[in-house]
């Protein structure tokens, strides 16, 4: 049987008044870790862009 996945993007935004991205892009992964949710893949077009988030989760 072929396994089903359902897809998720989240995308972060630069903040140069809060916590560092690195730190904001783990607090994230951890929080949706525990939901079920693998990451995929990673995107960020410029330093300044926001960085997105691809995850999967079996059905």
């Amino acid at each position: 049987m072929n396994k089903q996945w359902t897809y998720e993007v989240v995308e972060l935004t630069p903040n140069m008044m809060g916590p560092p991205m690195s730190e904001r892009i783990r607090e994230e992964l951890d929080r949706l870790g525990r939901l079920g949710w693998e990451l995929v893949s990673t995107a960020q077009l410029t330093p300044f862009d926001h960085v997105r988030l691809v995850l999967k989760k079996e059905l």
